[in-house]
């Protein structure tokens, strides 16, 4: 399934776009702050209905604007020919609106993993020098395009857990109905539990692969690993929550359970955020989203989209190198890519038969070249 048409308004700092895009790879060319990122940006929001870099929807919305419109028309040319045009859009002080064919979502939950898509960027390490948040919020993604049981799960656990956070919060460490803690803490645990199998089941498939893959960058120079630290109990997450009870109405707040889980990336059997080199945090990220597009292509049956930001710019001969080789092995359907020079991307890309269209970018407006 490729993305044959994009078209944007008042999304971001672009007023109006409107682009017929390659099957295979896309380049977009301009300086920096051009606004380059913000076309990968409106493709991820297609697939993921959100942005991949604001935690807002309403700061994609240009400056001075009331509302943005992002809609694409993806394409399939087998097993039959099928086109299907998704549109997100959002108006300040109204919930978000996706259409699948001008048929609104009853529950945008359900477009997720349609679509699939990976994006690679310079701030793909930062799920290695960042908190567990980050690195959570990866991997609940991943398993949410892969796994739509996943994602209701999810969804359904931050619902309780909301509730439950919001009844602390009010006690304010006082007198509180505790009948009702105990009914959300019978409902939650269950789904706490579900939410941390689910997790070190997918990585039990998920490591091999990504250990493939950093190998293969890094000529197996190291040893990888990836391991699940869960606060969870395989089966008593509710003895926890009993447990934890009066530090939770201290605090305010439900501090045990996956929503404060945490992955943990280890090379030659110790952090890489500590002793891993820059290269080697590259080689890592790297490997695990050529690990992710892997997974999803098997599991999805389709190979997912390939966002490439900046690449050229952040990363070393070899790391480009390595994935130029994939894209000339036809391991990657369509491609997006960013880049400031022109004459470099039609270097790196120069040994590729793949229809290639090139795109101008400044000042707000994407010019065909």
């Amino acid at each position: 399934m490729n993305l044959e048409t994009l078209h944007l308004l008042f999304f971001k700092n672009y007023e109006e776009v409107n682009l017929r895009l390659s099957p295979h790879i896309n380049c977009f060319i301009g300086d920096n702050g051009s606004g380059k990122t913000n076309l990968l940006d409106a493709i991820h929001y297609l697939s993921i209905t959100k942005s991949a870099f604001n935690a807002s929807d309403t700061q994609t919305i240009k400056h001075g604007e009331e509302f943005f419109v992002v809609r694409g028309r993806f394409h399939s040319p087998t097993p039959e020919p099928l086109d299907e045009v998704i549109q997100c859009s959002l108006r300040v002080g109204q919930k978000k609106t996706v259409t699948h064919d001008k048929q609104p979502y009853e529950r945008i939950s359900d477009h997720i993993g349609r679509y699939p898509v990976v994006l690679i960027s310079p701030y793909d390490t930062d799920l290695i020098r960042q908190g567990s948040e980050d690195r959570r919020r990866y991997f609940d993604s991943l398993m949410s395009q892969l796994d739509h049981t996943y994602l209701e799960l999810l969804i359904s656990y931050s619902h309780l857990l909301r509730q439950r956070n919001a009844l602390l919060k009010a006690s304010n460490g006082q007198a509180y109905d505790r009948d009702y803690l105990l009914v959300l803490d019978e409902q939650l645990a269950p789904l706490g539990e579900q939410l941390a199998q689910l997790r070190q089941q997918f990585l039990n498939e998920f490591i091999p692969i990504f250990q493939r893959h950093y190998q293969q960058l890094s000529d197996d120079r190291e040893e990888v690993m990836l391991t699940y630290k869960s606060q969870v109990p395989v089966t008593d997450f509710l003895k926890v929550l009993r447990l934890n009870e009066r530090k939770d109405l201290l605090l305010q707040r439900t501090h045990a359970g996956p929503h404060r889980d945490d992955f943990v990336f280890l090379m030659n059997d110790l952090p890489v955020k500590n002793y891993g080199s820059q290269g080697q945090q590259k080689s890592y990220a790297i490997a695990l989203k050529l690990a992710q597009f892997e997974i999803l292509s098997i599991r999805k049956q389709q190979k997912p989209i390939l966002l490439l930001d900046d690449i050229f710019d952040r990363l070393d001969e070899k790391r480009i190198t390595q994935l130029m080789r994939l894209v000339a092995d036809h391991t990657f359907g369509q491609v997006f890519l960013t880049d400031t020079h022109l004459d470099r991307t039609d270097q790196v890309l120069s040994a590729l038969s793949e229809q290639i269209s090139r795109f101008r970018v400044e000042n707000g407006s994407v010019v065909p070249l």
